[in-house]
């Protein structure tokens, strides 16, 4: 059997993010999770025995694993997770659930959440409109947001 997944490397606290992650979305759950074992630790000093070494869950149906690896690979926005959904009212739960409790902005829809990991929270409209023949104003109107914002998007596309 082959199994693919995406693996998001932590500093700790991977059970308390993979909790926010399976609130967030429909079809998401945590499936396992592993712990680092008792006795000598082979990593010394940076684990403790029987704090979670993985969390496998899925965010939307989407297999995800979050590894409690330590400091040395910080997260980036080299990586994000985008999530398309239907409506300003769903970006702004999304949103505002995941810059909550020391999360940050970022722009064109992107935003970190207090863990780190960053993450595109995108209108299904916006596709539709940058299919449009106002393309070129919708991009622009999307460059100059935090947040996407459904009314302004639909706004440029319209002239």
């Amino acid at each position: 059997m082959t199994d693919v997944r995406t693996v998001l490397w932590f500093d700790g606290r991977i059970e308390e993010a993979a909790e926010l992650y399976v609130s967030l979305l429909p079809d998401s759950a945590i499936t396992e999770v592993t712990r680092y074992p008792e006795g000598d630790d082979p990593w010394p000093g940076e684990h403790r025995p029987g704090e979670a070494l993985t969390v496998d869950l899925t965010i939307a149906g989407v297999p995800y694993q979050l590894l409690n690896g330590g400091p040395q690979f910080p997260q980036s926005e080299a990586v994000s997770i985008a999530v398309t959904v239907d409506g300003q009212a769903e970006v702004d739960r999304l949103w505002d659930a995941l810059v909550a409790d020391g999360g940050a902005e970022s722009v064109c829809g992107w935003c970190r959440d207090r863990f780190g990991v960053n993450w595109q929270v995108i209108p299904q409209q916006l596709a539709e409109l940058m299919r449009g023949p106002r393309a070129n104003e919708v991009t622009k109107a999307m460059l100059g947001m935090r947040k996407l914002e459904v009314a302004g998007l639909e706004a440029a596309a319209a002239g």
